[in-house]
């Protein structure tokens, strides 16, 4: 299975931090946030990794190169400055990600979800990982009902972590350009083709300096 990290994001809600850095190379115990994606994709037995670019782009492959270093092979999908949302970003860089399903991964998350465990073919079009409502997302984004179906209702609502397994075809019929990528999820969903799970270990959203600053000081104890 080849993985996806999504890292072309602004980051405004980091700034300053984000004005000269971008978010994915922001330290976090030593080493850049999304490099801790990098190590543990490479645990788990995924190699072949995409990873798209956009506000201070440049500064990824120049850190990351091809990958070698961590034991993985990086493609990167260059976008606009102003980037191209998750849902343009990831049918973008569908070329290099092929005909089967892949794995994507917000690269300003961080997590010890076993990557090892996510199906190779999902059920449906996809697998979300559901995660439970941190308090400043209190109302969740989709229900996840007792067999594991998703939608707008039908079940406890909690949050999407920002790991998923995609198939190519949920895309279908998108056009080049930006879009984002929940509309496509509630499409499936009210078709029936969309699986979950929820996962209880650790996740962050390092949205803030703040939580950013949390989490390095909680892993450095470690």
């Amino acid at each position: 299975m080849k993985a996806m990290i999504l890292a072309a994001g602004r980051g405004e809600r980091m700034r300053p931090l984000t004005d000269h850095t971008p978010k994915p190379l922001l330290p976090v115990a030593g080493k850049p946030l999304i490099v801790h994606h990098l190590e543990a994709l490479q645990a788990a037995g995924i190699r072949e990794l995409v990873i798209n670019t956009g506000h201070l782009g440049e500064r990824l492959p120049a850190a990351l190169g091809d990958g070698r270093d961590w034991g993985v092979r990086i493609a990167w999908s260059p976008e606009p400055p102003e980037a191209l949302e998750t849902g343009g970003g990831i049918f973008q860089a569908l070329p290099l990600l092929g005909l089967e399903p892949f794995l994507v991964v917000n690269g300003d998350i961080w997590t010890d979800y076993p990557f090892a465990g996510l199906p190779i073919s999902p059920v449906g079009l996809a697998h979300l990982v559901l995660v439970s409502n941190p308090p400043y997302h209190p109302d969740g984004d989709f229900a996840l009902a007792a067999d594991g179906t998703m939608g707008e209702s039908g079940g406890p609502r909690l949050t999407f972590s920002g790991i998923s397994v995609l198939r190519p075809e949920l895309f279908a019929g998108c056009a080049p350009g930006r879009f984002p990528l929940g509309p496509l999820l509630r499409r499936a969903m009210a078709a029936g083709r969309v699986r979950g799970e929820h996962y209880a270990g650790d996740w962050r959203d390092i949205g803030t300096p703040q939580r950013l600053a949390e989490l390095d000081r909680e892993l450095g104890a470690g």
